[in-house]
């Protein structure tokens, strides 16, 4: 599947949740800094420039229309890459300022209202974090064990892998087929009901259906989630993803 079907429905409102992961350009930079484990005072450009605009492009790939301000930072990432590229005479070595330095100087002042508003939100609210409540706990009650929550970042991180790997596939097309979100939303369903326990991200996705099956079977996946009918699960951070049905 090159393109999408034309006959294709995707609700109004079945992705706005990518857009609201991340609460803009800045905050996507510092999220990859900190998801390759990079230091900002020695930022390497390439790296940041490479990921950054693959998540850029991963949205295109979705349809999603980009706030100007995402293609702006793109645009400046590719600015400060070529002028480290560019040589500089040893006469003005000195004079020459890193052009890095303006763009940390922004990270660090980001990241320190981010973390202090964070630290605010943390602090304990009454009727949002206290309540009170009178409950009698049976003398054999065992508290249930919860996983982490997932990070929609990382749920994006991983879309992106699969979408790279169903490029393979786009060539062993012949036909099209027409793709329903609501009926893809039942075969998830009905593959999470007959397993017996868990069930990885990466296999609710059929590479072979190409890019357009992907992102059919990833709308659906979002739909199911804010329907609070499945649920992805980690271990920790650094784990494999895991969906299962809301119980």
């Amino acid at each position: 599947m090159v393109e999408k079907p034309a006959d294709l429905y995707i609700p109004p409102d079945a992705l706005e949740v990518i857009l609201e992961t991340f609460e803009g350009p800045l905050d996507l930079l510092l999220y990859l800094i900190k998801k390759h484990k990079l230091d900002i005072l020695e930022l390497s450009v390439h790296t940041i420039t490479k990921q950054y605009v693959s998540y850029v492009e991963l949205m295109k790939d979705l349809k999603l229309e980009l706030a100007a301000e995402y293609l702006v930072m793109a645009a400046l990432l590719t600015q400060i890459k070529s002028r480290l590229l560019l040589p500089v005479h040893k006469e003005l070595e000195e004079q020459e300022a890193d052009p890095r330095v303006e763009l940390i100087k922004r990270l660090q002042e980001y990241e320190q209202f981010k973390t202090a508003s964070e630290n605010l939100d943390k602090i304990p609210r009454v009727q949002r974090d206290i309540f009170v409540a009178n409950a009698l706990l049976g003398e054999k009650t065992v508290p249930e064990s919860l996983m982490p929550n997932v990070d929609m970042k990382d749920i994006l991180l991983a879309l992106g892998d699969i979408m790279a790997r169903a490029k393979n596939y786009t060539h062993h097309h012949i036909s099209p087929e027409t793709l329903s979100t609501r009926e893809r939303m039942s075969k998830i369903l009905q593959q999470l009901n007959s397993a017996t326990g868990f069930v990885e991200f990466t296999q609710l996705f059929l590479l072979n259906e190409g890019r357009g099956g992907v992102v059919v079977t990833f709308i659906a996946i979002l739909e199911l989630i804010k329907e609070q009918l499945i649920e992805c699960l980690q271990s920790s951070p650094t784990m494999q993803i895991h969906v299962q049905l809301v119980r």
